[in-house]
């Protein structure tokens, strides 16, 4: 009995990313269109939740978004065409994932270089460590460890 609720759970758990907030009487009539929209409401922020599209999100200016959308489609424009209408309207934070352009330039920049830097700094240390680890003489054995030492050694050779 424990087995089976383990294997429900986990089947409700994959289940989840599958449920989209789309409502019965927002999808339409042709499958291709409906495509469209459903790809297009996978690109587009939710204004509300601001973490999720407006596929994902049941706040009702995601479903006013989704509408939107399939309104747009149904009057034949294109994808671009939709989002172009949608950024400005609302602007480019609509967009899940930004445009490269000079305006979202820093976004899609600022995460390479701060790697590259990161690593430039991590590089410079290693080297500087190195540096300052090597011009150090090792200091000079005590006489308890010279004795060790010694002794370790007489050790070694008397084995064959």
């Amino acid at each position: 009995m424990r087995r089976m609720m383990a294997a429900f759970a986990v089947l409700m758990l994959l289940a989840l990313p599958a449920a989209h907030a789309v409502q019965p009487d927002e999808i339409m009539s042709d499958p291709a269109k409906e495509a469209r929209a459903r790809e297009l409401s996978r690109e587009l922020r939710c204004m509300v939740c601001q973490n999720q599209s407006i596929d994902d999100s049941d706040a009702p200016l995601a479903r006013d978004l989704r509408l939107l959308v399939r309104e747009r489609i149904g009057a034949g424009d294109s994808n671009s065409q939709v989002l172009d209408f949608l950024v400005a309207r609302y602007g480019e934070f609509v967009l899940l994932k930004p445009r490269f352009e000079r305006q979202t330039l820093v976004l899609w920049l600022l995460g390479p270089l701060l790697l590259m830097g990161g690593g430039v700094a991590l590089w410079l240390q290693i080297r500087r460590r190195a540096r300052d680890g090597a011009d150090l003489p090792a200091p000079p054995l005590t006489p308890d460890e010279q004795a060790r030492v010694a002794a370790l050694m007489s050790d070694e050779a008397k084995s064959p």
